[in-house]
């Protein structure tokens, strides 16, 4: 796809991607998004919500309904203004320079290269019903078996991936069909089954442990976690047909389908548990119970529905499946954006005869099993992976911010209402749902956000032809980081093993420390982002035209 030009000149120059065919539609980006949303979380999140916070567990799902539909939106914006491979990872690239881009890009690798792990993790859990070595209820962990067999189901994940998209699209889609249906149909059952006593159960109201445990249960119980997959379709851009029309309508079709399948799922799970576990309310029943271990297939056995508790069985290894396979698929076009952009080693950009960039599929590979490593359950791994994929959910209205400041004429052809409002409020609630993570999430966050620079680092080294640093559009990044971490460090949420917060900054006032903390940071942000010629000549940059498909060996 050459540039396009116009009356409006520069403004009218759009990037694009080489060696990626255009072969998914309308309903197959809405898939690849609704796919991602509906995995395991559906699975666990609920009953872990309900365990954090009681009945007011359904607060939590609207409120982390309502972020990531802000959020979404103004993804679709974005997307359809740049419709390239690993939108996320190219946005702040385009608007901010090398600087940023490298940061907004290693986050949003890191976000999905862990997680198909997790979803493995998921499988192997519910998988213990059948084969009780692969899984520890009382520990919550997998066993070495498990480790291996995560393994296996991984590397099948990648094999997949290596189909041409047309055909992937078709598999995915199938997948898809069956992992909407399977939710829809639990909660025409579980409506059957419900009991209204359980929405106060044992004498402690509807809110037993405040509105704090709401706010702390959307990153700790996998809320956020579970509304994660929006953005698929910017990630596949490069290969959808017409996107600028059909990537808009597939990013907001998506997350409002997954809203609402999330909270009435949440409902009849909390209305269908049988009463009689409840008598010291969600949390007092024990460790180890299968209403714990595999919540929906537990509670649809003790209801007397025994054939779809094994349906319910069969779809924990199904839907946790079809999530992998499509995170599979962004982690390698995020590893070829970020090596059209030059921060990622050229190799990257190899892509075999059908179009699929072959070797960052295996390096997904490979990564993602680095990542089970130090994290041996669902539950420990969500953390990490919320935290990485809000980080890179802020690059968004940051993104959207300095492109309507520095380039009003670009075409647009999905515009969000109110973006003047919507951008910043979504840099807000991106913030927000890093601090409620708590800062035992934030410093390992941290962590792997040094490593990544090193790694980056020694890889642009050597590249000749790297970006230049441009340090004055990302003067706002360095105090946006450290300010995040000591604010988590200052604030009321965090637990675990030390580090953790010291609680000094009071509840409510900590909300709006990251509110005002936001705001600063975003118009600062959009303040210092590049000028609109420096824009247009990274856009320029990525124009290419597909004689310009980097050689791959053998291909």
């Amino acid at each position: 796809m050459a540039a396009e030009t116009g009356s409006a000149g520069a403004g009218l120059t759009r990037p694009a991607d080489v060696g990626l065919r255009r072969e998914m539609g309308l309903i197959g980006a809405t898939w690849a998004s609704e796919t991602s949303i509906i995995g395991s979380g559906w699975l666990f999140a609920g009953m872990g919500a309900a365990v954090l916070a009681g009945p007011a567990a359904i607060y939590g799902w609207l409120i982390g309904g309502f972020c990531a539909i802000v959020l979404a939106l103004l993804h679709a914006e974005l997307g359809g203004m740049y419709p390239v491979a690993g939108g996320t990872a190219r946005f702040p690239h385009l608007a901010y320079g090398s600087v940023a881009g490298i940061s907004f890009g290693f986050f949003s690798w890191l976000q999905a290269v862990t997680v198909a792990p997790v979803e493995c993790y998921a499988v192997m859990q519910y998988g213990q019903y059948y084969w009780h070595s692969i899984y520890n209820p009382t520990t919550g962990r997998i066993t070495t078996l498990g480790f291996g067999m995560t393994i296996v189901l991984t590397a099948i994940f990648t094999a997949i991936n290596f189909l041409a998209v047309k055909m992937f699209s078709r598999v995915n889609a199938g997948i898809t069909w069956w992992k909407v249906a399977i939710p829809v149909i639990t909660i025409i059952i579980f409506f059957f089954k419900f009991h209204g006593g359980n929405f106060s159960p044992g004498g402690g109201g509807f809110m037993p442990f405040g509105i704090k445990a709401v706010f702390g249960a959307i990153p700790g119980a996998g809320i956020v976690f579970s509304y994660l997959g929006f953005e698929q379709a910017d990630q596949l851009a490069g290969e959808i047909k017409n996107p600028q029309k059909n990537l808009p309508r597939a990013i907001i079709i998506a997350i409002l389908l997954g809203t609402v399948i999330y909270c009435l799922a949440q409902v009849v799970l909390i209305g269908a548990t049988p009463a009689s576990l409840l008598t010291h309310g969600f949390q007092g029943i024990p460790a180890g119970d299968p209403v714990l271990v595999y919540p929906f297939a537990a509670v649809a056995g003790l209801a007397g529905l025994g054939v779809w508790a094994t349906i319910l069985h069969i779809d924990a290894f199904v839907s946790p499946f079809g999530t992998g396979l499509i995170y599979q698929t962004s982690t390698s076009r995020i590893g070829y954006g970020l090596a059209r952009n030059r921060y990622y080693p050229q190799v990257f950009q190899w892509v075999d005869r059908h179009g699929v960039p072959w070797f960052s599929l295996i390096m997904a590979f490979v990564f993602g099993i680095f990542f089970l490593l130090p994290f041996p359950s669902w539950q420990a791994l969500v953390g990490l992976v919320t935290g990485a994929s809000v980080l890179m959910y802020a690059g968004a209205p940051l993104s959207l911010g300095a492109f309507r400041r520095q380039l009003p004429d670009a075409p647009r052809p999905y515009r969000v209402p109110g973006a003047v409002v919507l951008a910043p409020l979504g840099f807000i609630v991106a913030n927000m749902i890093i601090y409620w993570a708590g800062f035992n999430v934030v410093w390992k966050l941290g962590a792997c956000i040094v490593i990544g620079y090193i790694l980056i680092g020694i890889s642009m080294y050597f590249d000749k032809e790297r970006p230049p640093f441009d340090w004055k559009s990302a003067q706002w990044l360095a105090p946006y980081l450290i300010g995040m971490g000591l604010i988590s460090w200052f604030g009321q949420f965090g637990s675990g093993a030390p580090p953790v917060n010291n609680g000094r900054l009071p509840f409510w006032w900590d909300m709006l420390v990251v509110a005002g903390f936001s705001l600063i940071i975003y118009y600062w942000a959009v303040w210092a982002s590049l000028p609109r010629a420096e824009m247009q000549r990274l856009i320029q940059l990525q124009s290419a035209r597909m004689g310009d498909v980097p050689a791959t060996p053998g291909h």
